[in-house]
Order: C-alpha cells, then sequence, then structure tokens
C-alpha cells in the first residue's frame, strides 16, 4: 500500500486546479443543486484551500513530524460526522483519521455529500486500499468525531457517551481593530466576515472596535442570492422590532457585546483598553473558533483575511485532533 503522504499528495496534485475538466464541473452543478449557499466560486476556493494548505508535501510532513515519538495506536474504526455548511469542511477531519493510522467510517452530510463522495471516489482511485469508507449507520466503531450544532452536540453525547469522542457544538469567531488597520487588512476582513457567505465557525461576526472608531467595511461584489434575501428579511425585521442598526448595504451593524441573532447581522463592541477586550475573550473563550486581530494575543489567533484559510496546525475549537487520535483513542 502507498505511503500516507504519497497518497494525499497525489490528492492534492490532482485537485490543483479543481473546476477545469467537464467532469469536476459536473460535480460543482450537483453540489450547488443539492446545498443553495454553494457556490461555484466558494467550492473552487475551498478545494484550492485543501490542495495548497493540507496537502502540500513539504507542510504535509513538517506536520507529521510534530507527532514523532508518540506511540502509534492500535488501529481504530473511527466514525467522522460531518457539517455541511461550507464546502468540504469535514475533509480535514478525514485527514487526521488516515494519517493517525486509523480507519475512517465517513458520514458526510447530506448538503455536501457530492463533493465529499467525489474526494473519497479520488483517494480510492489512487489507493484502492486506503483506509476509508462509508458509514452505513450498523457498523461498530471505536471511536467519534463529530461536528453539528449545540442540539446536535447534546445527541451525539448521549450517542456515543461510551467511547472516545471528540464532539463539537457552535463556535464563533471576532475581530480586534486597532484602528490603524491598513486597507489591504481591512480588504482580508471582510473576507473574515463574508466568504462562504458568512456560515462558517471561523468568519467573523463580532467586532471590537476603539471608541469612538469610524468602521468602513465594503461589502463584497457577488454575494450568494440566500444571502441578499437574508440581509433583507433581517432588515425588515430590525425595522418592525425598532432595533437600531446602520445599513452597510449587504450588512446590518448592531450595537451588542455578543453573537448576533441573524445571518447577515454583524455585531460591533466599542472598547476603551485593550485589557477589557482581552477580559471578555478569557470569559467567553468557550465559545470562540478563532480571533482575528494584530493588537491582542490569544491561542487562536489568525491575521487579516486568513480566518477562513486555516492551516494543518489550526484545530478546531483548539483542539489537537491527531494527539487524540493517538493518544486517547487506545
Amino acid at each position: 500500500m502507498k505511503e500516507t503522504i504519497e497518497i494525499f499528495s497525489e490528492l492534492g496534485r490532482r485537485l490543483r486546479g479543481f473546476g477545469t475538466d467537464v467532469a469536476q464541473q459536473r460535480v460543482i452543478e450537483r453540489a450547488c443543486a443539492a446545498n443553495g449557499w454553494f457556490t461555484p466560486r466558494d467550492i473552487r476556493r475551498a478545494v484550492e484551500a485543501i490542495s495548497s494548505q493540507m496537502l502540500d508535501p513539504e507542510r504535509f510532513r513538517c506536520w507529521l513530524a510534530a507527532y514523532e515519538g508518540i506511540p502509534v495506536a492500535e488501529p481504530r474504526r473511527v466514525l467522522v460526522v460531518m457539517a455541511g455548511n461550507i464546502p468540504l469542511v469535514g475533509f480535514f477531519d478525514l485527514l487526521c483519521v488516515v494519517a493517525s493510522g486509523h480507519r475512517c467510517l465517513v458520514k458526510p452530510a447530506a448538503k455536501d455529500r457530492e463533493l465529499m463522495e467525489y474526494i473519497c471516489g479520488l483517494l480510492r482511485e489512487i489507493e484502492p486500499a486506503v483506509a476509508i469508507e462509508e458509514y452505513d449507520g450498523r457498523a461498530a466503531v471505536d471511536g467519534v468525531i463529530a461536528t453539528g450544532s449545540d442540539n446536535a452536540n447534546r445527541y451525539f453525547r448521549s450517542r456515543y457517551g461510551g467511547i472516545p469522542a471528540l464532539l463539537r457544538g457552535n463556535r464563533h469567531s471576532v475581530a480586534v481593530l486597532s484602528g490603524c488597520e491598513s486597507e489591504s487588512q481591512l480588504e482580508g476582513l471582510a473576507d473574515d466576515i463574508w466568504a462562504y457567505s458568512g456560515l462558517g465557525c471561523r468568519n467573523v461576526s463580532l467586532l471590537f472596535v476603539p471608541e469612538g472608531y469610524d468602521l468602513r467595511l465594503r461589502v463584497p461584489d457577488g454575494m450568494n442570492p440566500k444571502f441578499v434575501n437574508n440581509y433583507r428579511q433581517a432588515r425588515a425585521l430590525l425595522t418592525m422590532e425598532g432595533q437600531p442598526f446602520v445599513d452597510a448595504g449587504g450588512a446590518l451593524l448592531v450595537s451588542r457585546r455578543d453573537f448576533p441573532r441573524m445571518l447577515s447581522e454583524l455585531a460591533v463592541a466599542e472598547y476603551r483598553t485593550t485589557a477589557e477586550v482581552d477580559e471578555w475573550l478569557a470569559a467567553h473563550d468557550g465559545e470562540l473558533q478563532c480571533v482575528v486581530s494584530t493588537c491582542v494575543d490569544h491561542s487562536r489567533r489568525v491575521d487579516f483575511g486568513r480566518a477562513q484559510s486555516p492551516t494543518l496546525m489550526d484545530y478546531p475549537d483548539d483542539r489537537d485532533i491527531l494527539r487524540f487520535l493517538t493518544t486517547e483513542l487506545r
């Protein structure tokens, strides 16, 4: 059987320039038909990020080298229950399971099945014996990685309480501005907010800005029609409720220090000192996925424009998946 690095490096090579041939274009069409929030542009972006950030051979080797010396656990059957909010969001879990030497039982989200089945098909073409299979709902499993809403997370805890489990619920991301950001940083912030229609847990939905700061954001062109409809409905609802807001022409800025209720809302909170922001971040750490900033420190801090471009070391919820798979799953 081919080595894991060889398998996934070849997958990365096959995914470069995704969407340029007829077969891949049809995959994109079917994926968009199955999930109205997906767009061809977003799918190509997600695939390109996987190919360049996760499947680059040198990056892959360096990532695995950080775990040298950890005894390899006996191969187990690990169920991966995937989310479907953005294209191929469950791929990284699959990659971690296979890279750790376990067998991955894939349960793709109904709204992301087309893309995930395509990727699994490519892996089987590259190596027929690759340790992945689709979960049939009945097979016994030794561990589980599951991502979903808070309600789904409660179900996961009940359903898989007797086996090693890495379970994820709702998370949100924030940005902290100093007021001295460059135009390019603000452009990057716009991407952090609106990439994938703002549906990812790594999308910024709450901004901390200095007191008196004149926030100016440029909403990207070509927003998904479903997002535009959501924005119009949210604007009408806030108007009916008499809630104050600023219409940014594609997003609604509301003054609050917690996460907004609706997708097209963007919460804005003013601060006097970064110390009070640090205190808020510490108090809400269990709700955070990442923090976009250059003026505060945080274990999951990323630069502007990088929120939706995670690297191999940017583990969801700050839980090291490979360490879980190699030390807790025995």
